[in-house]
Order: structure tokens, then C-alpha cells, then sequence
């Protein structure tokens, strides 16, 4: 493409047809509710779209992203120069096994914990809440923890999301994605994610479009009496409002939360930004406010820390259109040739 970055953009969308729109409110799309625009916003309304949608993007030069249900993500009010990727409703679907009490057919594999292994295969789109009530409802057990966390299931795969003792490490079998500047992808096993804490190795042109997990047989009624206990855990411990969950990971030792307490910075408040009153390693945003009070409190936050507690925070929220900074969590999108 020539001329003009602006110019550039232009073409791109015209070349994406109705999938496209210039100028998309991004930071609606997340959890915060702030944040600027995407130069570009795409939503792949289903899998016949991805080919199309690669076709145009290869060779592009512009900078791309994936953006879930943004439960993670604190885009900059500058927003982000480059495209971003929604996936639509086509990806918003599982398959679980017949109920647990009908034996179905058992997969060659075991779980996190060596017990025989059923699998739900789900869209990457697929609320992780969503899919948790579905698994408890059909009896199954091994997913009751993802009720408590607010993403999809694509976004879940790319960050080893998790919470009450349990992750996508834990019971992801296997991944369907495709490289979105590339013709790179297929189907892989975790191993090829290599999952650490909060994180993997998916690149943020890397698409993740399916997912299969382990489940173990269980008892409808536990499962849904664990699911509404850690449904009322959270009501009673996190606060709600305009929020992404956790903002720092927890460090080795004492959680993020305490830490962040211990240095007095519980209800502090910077602009339109506040360290909740209820859980310290949470960060809201007021309803129109701004996201750079937000990364501005996130630095603020991880100074005061470090020199009042000698502990260095990292950042668990992607931060999206913003320079790089103390948290260094900036997600650089991908660039075709860097």
C-alpha cells in the first residue's frame, strides 16, 4: 500500500468491505469502558471470514491486534494506530459430551491431575463464565473455576487465565489458531504455548479460534453449588463497576493486594482513576474517565510499592497505544517484518 498512513487505512478498510470500520471506539469494548479508537476495528463474524480477512492483512505493514471481550485489556486515550481483530458470534459456541452419567467416549489422555480425560470443544469467543455453567449444568467437572473469570475463551488461552486454584494449563488439551499476517497456524497441544503464569507464547497476531479442554465426570448439583460459592467469593472480596480484575500479578511471597495495602495506597485515588476500597490490586475507572489515570495510578501504584516494600510488581493487564513504561506490559501488537 502507498501514500499516506491515514490513506493506507483507507484502502485496508475498503478492501475489508462491511467487516470494517475506521475510527471504532476501542476502548468501549473492554471492561474499563475507556480509552480511544482503533485506526481500524475488524469483527470476524465467523470462520469463512478469516481467509478473506488474512488475504487483506498480508503484506499490509501495519501494526495488528486481537481483542477479546477486553476483560484484560486498558487501551490508551490516544487509542491504537493499527488494526484490531473482534471475533463475532460465529465463534461464540461449545460442544460438550452427553452428561457425565452417559459414559461417553473417553479421549487417549489424561488431565492435570492423571485422571482419564472427556473434552469440551468451545469457540474462542465463547464467554469462560458461559462455558463454566454449561460444564457444571451437564455434570462435568474441571471448569467451575473459569466462572469467576470474566474473558473468552481465546483470550483465556493466550494468557494461561485461571483463579480458585486452577488454569488454562491445567485443562487445555489442544488449540486451533492461525497467524494473521502469515499462512502460519493449525492445531497444537499446550506444550507448544509454553505457559508460565498469567502468560504464554501466543504473538498478538496469532488468532485463537478454538479450544479443546478436559473435563472429568462429576455431580450436577456439586458442580453448581462450587460454581455459586465462588460466584459469592468474589461478590463479597472484588469489587465490581469498571474494572479488568487482578492488575498485578501476585508475586512470589505476599499477594499483589496486600503489598499494595501494606504501602497505604488502598482507595487512592489519581483523577478518574481509583485503587478500589474493597480489594487493593484492583483499579477503577470513573465512567467517563480517563485511561491514562489509569496507567498513570498502575506506575504510581508500582513505585510506591518497590520503595515502601521492596517488591517489584508486574502488570497482569495488557496495555494497549501506550509507550512503554515502568509496568512494561505494553502490548506492541505485531508489525509485519519486526
Amino acid at each position: 500500500m502507498v501514500g499516506t498512513r491515514s490513506d493506507r487505512y483507507d484502502a485496508l478498510a475498503a478492501a475489508l468491505g462491511p467487516r470494517a470500520v475506521r475510527h471504532a471506539p476501542l476502548g468501549l469494548l473492554t471492561t474499563y469502558g475507556v480509552g480511544g479508537p482503533a485506526a481500524v476495528l475488524v469483527e470476524i463474524e465467523g470462520p469463512d471470514d478469516l481467509g478473506a480477512v488474512r488475504a487483506v492483512l498480508v503484506g499490509s505493514g501495519v501494526p495488528v491486534c486481537v481483542v477479546g471481550r477486553g476483560s484484560n485489556l486498558l487501551v490508551a486515550d490516544a487509542g491504537f494506530d493499527g488494526v484490531a481483530i473482534h471475533l463475532g458470534r460465529g465463534f461464540n459456541w461449545a460442544q460438550l459430551p452427553a452428561p457425565a452419567h452417559a459414559a461417553p467416549e473417553q479421549l487417549p489422555a489424561k488431565d492435570s491431575a492423571g485422571s482419564p480425560a472427556y473434552v469440551v470443544r468451545t469457540g474462542a469467543s465463547t464467554p469462560l463464565p458461559v462455558l463454566a455453567r454449561q460444564a457444571a449444568e451437564g455434570g462435568w467437572a474441571g471448569l467451575t473455576w473459569a466462572v469467576g473469570v470474566p474473558g473468552s475463551v481465546g483470550g483465556a488461552v493466550r494468557m494461561n487465565a485461571g483463579g480458585h486454584g486452577a488454569d488454562m494449563a491445567g485443562c487445555l488439551l489442544r488449540y486451533t489458531w492461525v497467524d494473521l499476517l502469515g499462512d502460519a497456524g493449525g492445531t497444537d497441544d499446550v506444550a507448544r504455548l509454553h505457559y508460565g503464569y498469567r502468560s504464554s507464547s501466543v504473538g498478538a497476531a496469532e488468532l485463537v479460534v478454538q479450544a479443546e479442554l478436559a473435563v472429568t465426570p462429576g455431580d450436577a448439583a456439586v458442580e453448581q453449588a462450587a460454581l455459586s460459592s465462588i460466584v459469592r467469593w468474589r461478590r463479597r472480596h472484588q469489587p465490581g463497576g469498571s474494572n479488568a480484575g487482578s492488575v498485578f500479578t501476585n508475586p512470589p511471597g505476599d499477594p499483589a493486594g496486600k503489598l499494595i495495602e501494606a504501602a497505604g495506597l488502598k482507595g487512592f485515588r489519581l483523577g478518574t482513576a481509583q485503587v478500589s476500597e474493597k480489594h487493593a490490586n484492583f483499579i477503577q475507572a470513573d465512567k467517563g474517565g480517563r485511561a491514562d489515570d489509569v496507567r498513570a495510578l498502575m506506575e504510581h501504584v508500582r513505585g510506591q510499592v518497590l520503595a515502601q516494600c521492596g517488591v517489584s510488581l508486574s502488570a497482569e493487564v495488557r496495555l494497549l497505544g501506550f509507550e512503554e513504561g515502568e509496568t512494561g506490559t505494553v502490548d506492541k501488537a505485531e508489525v509485519p517484518g519486526q
